[in-house]
């Protein structure tokens, strides 16, 4: 059964044709002034069910993205938006100030390779500055080639000025291969990164036990910031496959394309549970010294039933 919408009414801010230009200068991140929710980052030990009532949601910057989340998912949930390639930084940008307005915790995620320049870079913080978004994802993004001088997350971190006034900055972390990148690179990269933000996001992964041994790998080799592990939610593999055609290839279809086996778990009756991976994680995920700030939710936008199976699994473990 689905999930009751969140009473409203929401005011959704609409986000039409306009918004998806890629480049174009300041105009393309104006925004209307809005304070939005500011939480501090926390990486302590929680319970299982303190972990399920605050996760992180991924979400796809789609037309009707903003609707999804007002309609289904509560204030105390953080939703990130991702950056596309197809549709561009603008699109993210907008949507995150779009989410700040309806009283959400928003984190964009700043693609290196699909931002020029220190000029661009500029007028994405004074948006979110000016919608009182303080948290941001950055990563290197899928791009084919750099739209600028950014080509990977470390060199746009480094170009971050003094007074950016983020207060929480996260980066990627790989407990699996990554499809197009070297273990050893993407070692070394997290290893470059950690001065320079305050969070690791896990990709996302199907094994519980792989995750807790890449947590250990990155505590043994002195990183510790705080980890939100990445896990997938409970989208239907057809729309995802379906969903893919619609972001662009460089998304959903391209990540799927590098991580076969994956396809394959979703696919298979039974073969992936986000209730059960949850649970797999324990009672690593709860003991302080590994530093689990949260679960960082993939939703691909099948926003109701992922809610639905919080809901639930939160009633399960009270």
């Amino acid at each position: 059964m689905p999930i009751s919408p969140i009473p409203g009414p929401w005011p959704v801010v609409p986000m039409n044709g306009e918004d998806f230009v890629a480049h174009s200068a300041t105009v393309a991140y104006s925004a209307t002034s809005q304070v939005g929710v500011v939480k501090p980052l926390r990486a302590r030990g929680l319970t299982l069910a303190e972990f399920l009532r605050s996760p992180r949601y991924e979400v796809l910057p789609t037309d009707n993205a903003a609707e999804l989340v007002a309609a289904y998912v509560p204030r105390d949930v953080t939703i990130t938006v991702t950056a596309s390639p197809r549709r561009g930084m603008p699109a993210t940008i907008h949507l995150a100030v779009a989410l700040a307005k309806l009283g959400y915790h928003a984190v964009p995620h700043l693609s290196a390779r699909l931002i020029r320049d220190k000029v661009e870079l500029g007028q994405i913080l004074d948006a979110l500055k000016t919608a009182g978004i303080t948290n941001v994802f950055v990563v290197a993004g899928d791009a084919r080639e750099p739209a600028g001088q950014f080509g990977d997350a470390f060199s746009l971190l480094s170009a971050l000025p003094p007074d950016h006034g983020l207060a929480d900055i996260g980066v990627t972390g790989y407990p699996e291969s990554h499809p197009f990148i070297h273990d050893d690179v993407t070692i070394q990269a997290m290893w470059d990164k950690r001065r320079l933000a305050t969070y690791i996001v896990s990709n996302m992964s199907f094994d519980p036990a792989g995750v807790k041994g890449w947590i250990e790998r990155v505590r043994r080799r002195g990183v510790e910031l705080p980890i939100y592990i990445g896990m997938a939610g409970v989208a239907d593999p057809a729309k995802l496959l379906r969903l893919s055609t619609k972001i662009g290839v460089a998304d959903s279809a391209r990540f799927l394309r590098g991580h076969p086996s994956w396809v394959a778990r979703m696919f298979r009756p039974g073969g992936y549970d986000p209730g059960r991976f949850v649970g797999a994680l324990m009672p690593d995920l709860v003991i302080a010294d590994r530093r689990i700030a949260g679960l960082h939710v993939f939703t691909f936008n099948e926003i109701e039933p992922t809610e639905r199976w919080r809901r639930e699994m939160i009633a399960q473990v009270r």
